[in-house]
């Protein structure tokens, strides 16, 4: 399968004997060997360099990006077999071309650095060779994708650059000049417009450290410690570590102003817990990442958003977070009962109290743990870059791992030896924790390569939107065929938000989003405050949504999991991020009059008749309440869900009473197997 490696990874003959029969059964063990010590070499390198780029010296952006990117190709190609049964601890033709493919990376990413400035200054006039170095990396950055996510993302990338190549032959509405191959391969390949753009620039920032981190913690223990303190807190209740999680990604999210940033923050400890109770690997990478993104829905920071809307708006701050904090706990709610809904079909029970971890014993063992925990959020709060939270955060997590095996070390030294055990030396002990570090740090490399790889891919994608110019034609596009019909209207934006979101960050999308769409919505008659706040919801959906699913491909890296299905999962999870904004559109969900007060009947009427149908809906979809639903019950769910979103008050009426009828259906009718 994708994503698997067969190199032994011990110097230890006998013991690579006992995990692979016949490993090398006669074929020149030296070049295996060779290999193998090579990714311990590379892994380790890109290790030291991330942290070296993330909190001593920056460099400049393409020379950043593109080193990151010549080392995860190679462990690609070193580390993952190039079909379904391929072996790579043999000697076959597939071995020599792996090994091809690596020096080609890395020529391709030595050309970059070397003539770096020659590049800057012949823009557009291009030499034969920076023609033949482009096609070569874009090909190689294809392999990767094909190998590491599968054919699906890979089709979609050149699927992009054909439509860049064939611009006059596609539709009327789609059409433009076309390009080159010259002009698409160097976009791609020697600016930071393609491949080397905003994803690989986050996959090669803060999503390393924190993915590097994650591999600390579990290298030094502190892994099992925050997964031995959440089963402590949350192992009684159905799906505890997920809902724990959805809730402190809310919190951290709205401090930390990016939810690529919070998922690899936070989801170095929640991941790992969900997983440890039994959600699947892409299930628990979805949900941390759904739940990042409702951090910049929800105040007080909302990822610079609400300083943006006040200023667009001309509204008071204090406003903006009044009126944004309804909004948010309803998509909180949603993605919770997502969450539950989910772990009740997969019968994830609690925990008797007594085959918990005991707590004081928990945080006795590990509370040195909480000090890394304690500055990562210290950083955050203080405005400095994730990227270099996660620099300090890792640094400090080794030192404290160090001084506490150091004092466990100190103490068993000067104690009586337990059944003649012989005591660790002090040269012994060094060696123990060196070898500790350089697992991490080799694990940290190895975690990376999907997400890393998923944001190269993702970055074609981006470049041949922005070369084509097809996000801002997409946004005037979509206007012109809403007819007038508000809710279309709000649909065809959060379709543009996603296209601009692809190759813009956050703020950057919500800016054209309500430079572009924010004048037609305001003509449809909405209010322009509530019209920012709809731009606003809308311009967060790239996070979640496929094909370009930044914040999913980060869980999907920290989960190792595939990152198309964490994509589409987290996007089922998501859906109240494209609901709310039409219910805003038609309901006073963000208050009544010139100042948008919330105490007023109708408004406290639309936040429970919504959330109810948020539920509702949530229920449709996973056709589970109490219990698994039959065909009818998901039917009446979506019933229920559609009449208490509609404006009308016969529709509420019809939602709530629909709602309690399968309600009832659901606790007290059992239905035969057939049924469902």
């Amino acid at each position: 399968m994708p994503g698997e490696t067969s190199y032994p990874t011990t110097d230890n003959p006998s013991e690579a004997d006992r995990t692979s029969p016949d490993p090398f059964s006669g074929r020149p063990a030296a070049l295996i060997r060779l290999t193998a010590a090579l990714i311990v070499i590379i892994s380790v390198s890109l290790s030291l360099y991330q942290l070296y780029t993330a909190g001593i010296a920056a460099l400049t952006a393409l020379v950043q990006r593109s080193i990151h990117l010549g080392a995860i190709l190679s462990l690609t190609f070193l580390l993952k077999p190039p079909f379904n049964g391929a072996r790579k601890d043999k000697l076959t033709v597939w071995f020599f071309i792996d090994w091809i493919l690596v020096v080609l990376s890395v020529v391709c990413v030595i050309y970059i650095c070397v003539n770096l400035n020659a590049i800057f200054e012949r823009q557009g006039d291009w030499l034969p060779a920076d023609l033949v170095i482009s096609i070569l990396g874009t090909l190689l950055v294809l392999e990767a994708c094909r190998r590491v996510i599968g054919l699906v993302m890979a089709g979609i990338c050149i699927t992009a650059i054909l439509y860049a190549f064939y611009g006059p032959y596609m539709p009327e509405l789609i059409i433009h000049k076309g390009y080159s191959i010259e002009r698409i391969t160097t976009t791609l390949w020697l600016t930071t417009e393609g491949i080397f753009g905003l994803p690989i620039g986050v996959a090669a920032t803060f999503v390393y450290v924190f993915v590097l981190f994650g591999a600390v913690l579990e290298a030094t223990g502190g892994g099992n410690f925050f997964i031995d303190l959440a089963y402590a807190l949350t192992g009684r209740f159905s799906g505890g570590p997920a809902k724990t999680a959805v809730v402190a990604s809310g919190f951290m999210g709205s401090v930390s102003g990016s939810a690529v940033g919070n998922v690899v923050a936070t989801g170095s400890f929640t991941i790992p817990m969900m997983k440890r109770v039994g959600y699947r690997p892409h299930v628990a990478g979805a949900i941390e990442a759904a739940a990042s993104t409702g951090g910049q829905l929800m105040p007080p920071i909302m990822g610079a958003g609400a300083f943006l809307m006040a200023e667009f708006t001309n509204t008071s701050y204090l406003t903006i977070i009044k009126v944004a904090l309804v909004p948010a706990i309803m998509y909180y709610l949603t993605v919770l009962f997502f969450v539950h809904f989910e772990a009740q079909k997969q019968n994830l029970k609690g925990q008797p109290k007594e085959n918990l971890p005991r707590i004081p014993r928990v945080l006795r063992e590990g509370l040195h743990f909480i000090i890394p925990l304690a500055i990562l959020i210290y950083v955050l709060v203080s405005n400095y870059s994730p990227m270099m939270a996660g620099f300090v955060t890792v640094l400090s997590t080794f030192a404290a791992s160090l001084i506490a095996n150091f004092v466990r070390w100190t103490v068993a030294a000067n104690s009586p030896a337990v059944q003649d055990t012989p005591r660790l030396s002090l040269f012994g002990f060094f060696r123990r924790e060196a070898k500790q570090i350089l697992g991490a740090l080799e694990k940290g490399a190895q975690s990376a390569i999907m997400v890393s790889v998923a944001c190269a891919a993702a970055g074609i994608i981006v470049g041949m939107v922005t070369l084509t110019g097809m996000g801002l034609k997409f946004s005037s596009l979509v206007l012109d065929l809403s007819f007038g019909i508000r809710a279309l209207a709000i649909l065809l934006i959060g379709a543009a938000s996603l296209v601009l979101g692809m190759g813009l960050p956050v703020t950057a999308s919500y800016i054209v989003l309500a430079t572009l769409a924010g004048p037609a919505l305001l003509d449809m008659g909405v209010p322009m405050l509530v019209a920012h706040m709809i731009v606003f919801w809308y311009s967060q959906d790239a996070n979640v949504t496929p094909p370009v699913s930044l914040a999913s491909f980060a869980g999907a890296g920290v989960a190792g999991a595939n990152p198309m299905q964490t994509a589409f999962t987290s996007w089922k999870l998501a859906k109240g991020l494209y609901i709310i904004p039409v219910i805003m559109a038609y309901r006073p969900l963000l208050g009544m009059g010139p100042d948008y007060e919330l105490l007023h009947w109708d408004v406290i009427f639309t936040m429970i008749t919504t959330s109810v149908g948020l539920v509702a809906f949530a229920a449709a979809l996973e056709r589970y309440f109490f219990r698994k639903a039959t065909w009818l019950e998901t039917i009446l769910f979506g019933i229920a869900a559609a009449g208490l979103f509609w404006t009308e008050l016969w529709a509420d009426v019809i939602g709530w009473v629909t709602f309690a009828v399968v309600i009832l259906l659901q606790k007290f009718y059992k239905p035969s197997a057939t049924a469902t």
